[in-house]
C-alpha cells in the first residue's frame, strides 16, 4: 500500500470510528464504508446512479440436453421477459432506483426491432452486441475462436465504459443463458483445481440421475479440452467452454475496476467470470464487494478461493442479478453512514475513548 493509500485508509478508519456508536457496532457496513471510500479514493464517498448489466447468451451444449432440463429456447424468452419488466431483476431494480441494462450477447434469437425501453417505472435498457447465435457444442469442439473470445470481452468492456462516462460509479452484473452454470463449473475447476463434481450443482433445477449425467458430460468435456493445462489462459478457457456472456461479464469487470467502480458481484456464474478477470488483473477484486453467497453447489468453494466474504445469506441461486440488486441498497447505507452520521464531536456526545 502506497503512503497516500494508508494516509486515506487512517483518515477513513478514523471517520468510521468516530461516529456516534460503539467501535465496530455497524459490522460489515464499516467494512463497506472503508473499502468504498478506498475505491473512490476520497473520505467523503458517493454512490451515483447504480446500473445492473445483465449478459445474455445460449450454449450449444444446451442443445443436447445433457445438461440442463429446460429448453434452449428458454434464454430468448426470458431475455424478452427481462425486456417487459416481468422477471425478478426488474423487480428488485425498480425498488431500488437502479438502471437495468439487458445485453443480447449471443443469444439465439433475433430480436428485431430492437427493443425499445418500457415504461415500467424505469427504462430496461436493452443493448444489441451478439456475437453469434450462441456458442458451439464444446463436446464437439472449442465454444468459440480465441478472436471472439477477445472481442466479447471488449464488448464488455465498451458496455461498463458507456455506464461509467454517463455518470454511473456502481454496477452489478448478472446473466442469463441455460446451459451456463455448466460453463462456470468448468471454469472453476480449471482455475482453483477444486475437483469437478464439487463446483457442479444442479443449476436450474435437475434431478438426481440428470446431475450426474451433467458431471459426467462434463468430465467429458474437461478431458477432451485439456482444461488443466489452461488454468491461468483466461481466454483460452473462454474459447473451449465459455459463453458469450461469461466473456462480456469478464471484459465489464476489468473495465469497471479500471474505471474505479464500486462492482457488486452476484452468485456462481459471476463469481466465475471474476476468477478469469482475476488471472488478468489480480487488483480487480480491490474494487468488488460481494453480495451473497449463492445456493449453487460450489459458490461457497469459490468465494473461499477468492477469500470474499458476503453480505447476504438467502439461499438464492436465480442468478440475473439478484443478489447483487438486494446488496446495493445495503452498500448505500455503509456510504450514507459516512456521510449524514453525527459524529461524537458534532453531536456533543461523550466518546468512551476521551471520557474520564
Amino acid at each position: 500500500m502506497t503512503t497516500n493509500a494508508t494516509c486515506l485508509q487512517e483518515q477513513l478508519l478514523h471517520k468510521i470510528n468516530h461516529k456516534t456508536k460503539p467501535l465496530g457496532s455497524l459490522g460489515l457496513l464499516e467494512t463497506i464504508a472503508l473499502q468504498v471510500g478506498m475505491i473512490q479514493g476520497t473520505t467523503s464517498p458517493v454512490i451515483r446512479h447504480p446500473h445492473i448489466v445483465v449478459f445474455a447468451g445460449d450454449h450449444g451444449i444446451a442443445r443436447t440436453g445433457l445438461v440442463n432440463p429446460y429448453p434452449q429456447a428458454v434464454t430468448a424468452q426470458m431475455v424478452l421477459n427481462f425486456l417487459n419488466g416481468g422477471a425478478a431483476i426488474n423487480v428488485f431494480c425498480r425498488q431500488h432506483g437502479i438502471t437495468l441494462h439487458v445485453v443480447d450477447a449471443g443469444v439465439n434469437h433475433d430480436f428485431v426491432p430492437a427493443h425499445p425501453p418500457l415504461e415500467t417505472g424505469m427504462a430496461e435498457r436493452f443493448v444489441p452486441a451478439k456475437m453469434g447465435p450462441g456458442t458451439a457444442n464444446y463436446l464437439e469442439g472449442a465454444a468459440m475462436s480465441e478472436a471472439v473470445a477477445k472481442a466479447a470481452i471488449e464488448k464488455g468492456k465498451s458496455v461498463v465504459r458507456a455506464i461509467a462516462a454517463a455518470g454511473g460509479n456502481c454496477v452489478g452484473f448478472g446473466e442469463m443463458g441455460i446451459g451456463n452454470t455448466s460453463s462456470a463449473s468448468l471454469i472453476m475447476c480449471a482455475v482453483t483445481g477444486i475437483p469437478l463434481p464439487s463446483c457442479t450443482g444442479r443449476g436450474t433445477g435437475v434431478n438426481d440421475e440428470q446431475l450426474q449425467t451433467k458431471i459426467n458430460t462434463l468430465e467429458q468435456a474437461f478431458a477432451l479440452h485439456r482444461l488443466q493445462e489452461h488454468h491461468d489462459q483466461p481466454v483460452a478457457l473462454l474459447s473451449r467452454v465459455g459463453g458469450f456472456e461469461i466473456a462480456m461479464m469478464t471484459g465489464a469487470y476489468l473495465e469497471a475496476a479500471d474505471q474505479r467502480m464500486v462492482i457488486v458481484v452476484d452468485g456462481f456464474i459471476a463469481s466465475a467470470a471474476l476468477l478469469l478477470a482475476r488471472l488478468m488483473e489480480p487488483s480487480v477484486v480491490s474494487c468488488c464487494i460481494f453480495a451473497h453467497t449463492s445456493g449453487e453447489q460450489g459458490h461457497e468453494k469459490m468465494l473461499q478461493h477468492l477469500q470474499a466474504t458476503t453480505l447476504l445469506q438467502l439461499g438464492m441461486r436465480l442468478g440475473e442479478g439478484t443478489g447483487a440488486a438486494l446488496a446495493i441498497p445495503l452498500v448505500r447505507s455503509a456510504v450514507n453512514f459516512l456521510q449524514e452520521m453525527a459524529s461524537f464531536e458534532s453531536a456533543g456526545v461523550s466518546n468512551i475513548a476521551t471520557a474520564t
